[in-house]
């Protein structure tokens, strides 16, 4: 062997997990940075470009980090000066790694927009000896302004990398019995620790607008499925599934959630309890929209009793789920 020959570490396998992401801080220029790249996602937006980079830069970026600050404030962890998407995001990535030290695999996050990027990680990877990677993006129902733009950063990444690894991507999981075990059981739970019973389970989805089902999107149909699955396994009550987040004045997937929350307690809906099932990890829009808007708006319109099942986490199930599917693609 030459000598003069540089060391590089070879023969591992690196997972990484991968969220939406978050801001650095509540801080207006950390948010406006984050909603800058987000938004400016042709994933996200399909419309043209062009007039999108105006209503963006001088309407939407002047305006909207006010107002999403206000939320992040609403649920930010200050203690350790983190989101709960980032907090929960890391333990998952700690968590899965002691869960799985057995199988020596390098085991680490990053977001899709903001900060760890997926650019940096799959860099560090590659510098631990990764020749084999797993990608894990933590959305159980594809779609393509998530899952596809989260493959769209990994493809580029590689694109510039000389010695690229080998790539495997978990698109999606939506069927998974564990995952509808893990959302069972999480309902299960919160049941056991309120003092009424709920009339209805709401299952509210992040939507996307209708066009991009029009498209051919499946995100409708996976979501549909995963509701479908839990109501078969949790037969005890109801389960109806409604759309929450939309943005502009264009029509997204129905029911809305936020709609359907003011209706339901004159339609007989007195005590509800609301699950995020596309949602990995407690984020803004678990937290600040549904825990907060959405229970202040069922109330109001004359519920009694509203409370929300705590997204998987860094609990147990989504651990033993999260290893699960990794170890299908290992043993491939």
């Amino acid at each position: 062997m030459n000598e003069n020959h540089p060391k590089i570490k070879f023969g591992k396998t690196g997972v990484l997990l991968i969220n939406l992401g978050t801001p650095d801080s509540t801080n207006w220029w950390d948010i406006r940075k984050y909603l800058k790249e987000f938004l400016s996602d042709r994933r996200v937006i399909e419309v043209n470009p062009i007039i999108w980079q105006v209503i963006l830069n001088l309407f939407i970026l002047t305006f909207r980090p006010s107002k999403t600050a206000k939320a992040y404030k609403e649920i930010w962890m200050n203690d350790i000066n983190k989101s709960p998407l980032r907090f929960y995001t890391e333990m998952q990535s700690k968590k899965l790694g002691e869960k799985m030290k057995d199988r020596k695999l390098y085991i680490d996050f990053a977001m899709r927009y903001g900060n760890p990027s997926i650019k940096s990680k799959i860099h560090k990877m590659q510098e631990q000896g990764c020749e084999n990677l797993i990608i894990v993006p933590l959305y159980p129902q594809y779609a393509a302004a998530t899952t596809a733009t989260v493959c769209d950063e990994v493809y580029r990444t590689l694109m510039r990398m000389r010695w690229q690894p080998s790539l495997q991507i978990i698109s999606h999981y939506e069927s998974e019995p564990k995952y509808i075990e893990a959302l069972k059981n999480s309902i299960e739970k919160k049941i056991s620790e309120i003092s009424w019973q709920p009339d209805l389970i709401l299952a509210s989805y992040h939507g996307i607008p209708q066009k991009y089902f029009d498209k051919g999107d499946p995100y409708h149909c996976y979501c549909q499925k995963t509701s479908r699955l839990l109501a078969e396994s949790f037969k005890k009550i109801p389960i109806k599934t409604t759309f929450q987040s939309r943005f502009g004045p264009q029509a997204w997937l129905q029911p809305y959630t936020d709609k359907t929350l003011e209706k339901l307690p004159n339609e007989g809906t007195k005590n509800l309890l609301v699950i995020c099932p596309g949602f990995a990890s407690d984020c803004v829009e678990t937290l600040e929209e549904i825990s907060i808007q959405g229970k202040d708006s069922f109330l109001k319109s004359g519920g009694k009793n509203f409370d929300v099942v705590q997204c998987l986490n860094d609990n147990d199930d989504h651990m033993e789920l999260l290893a699960h599917l990794i170890n299908k693609y290992i043993t491939r």
